[in-house]
């Protein structure tokens, strides 16, 4: 049996959002955030079956940073099948939180060491590096 798919008002609202954070990271509470206050609230329930359903179509890509902070998300567009052009590792700063994309040829490099030699497979949806973004870097020089 095929399960039936519908467009809801919440999705189309939830989709223009998502269209227009394309390429940064948000939290559920973001898109709470988002719609609160607007004449089409979006509730909590609806937030997150809606993000769920989304990330198992493709459209959007889940990360799971640590067990302190919220699950983050990135909007993709239609299904991506190469995980490559999706998939990609980030910094966490210590100091603000950020997350900061590393789109870096040097990590290719180590990611293409650790299979050859290591046998080892990084998943860059589990793969966070933790440092002090320049911002933070240049505020500690300053005071």
């Amino acid at each position: 049996m095929i399960k039936a798919t519908y467009k809801t008002r919440q999705q189309d609202l939830l989709l223009s959002f998502l269209k227009e954070t394309a390429g940064t990271h948000f939290t559920a509470e973001d898109v709470k955030k988002h719609f609160e206050g607007s004449e089409n609230p979006l509730g909590n329930a609806t937030i997150y079956r809606q993000l769920e359903k989304l990330v198992a179509d493709g459209r959007l890509v889940k990360y799971v940073i640590d067990e302190k902070s919220a699950a983050c998300f990135e909007y993709t567009g239609e299904s991506v099948k190469d995980d490559s052009q999706t998939h990609h590792f980030h910094i966490k700063c210590e100091k603000c939180g950020a997350l900061i994309h590393l789109d870096c040829e040097e990590l290719d490099h180590l990611v293409s060491h650790l299979k050859e030699n290591h046998g080892i497979t990084l998943n860059p949806l589990r793969t966070v590096f933790y440092g002090i973004c320049d911002k933070c870097s240049k505020n500690e020089t300053s005071n």
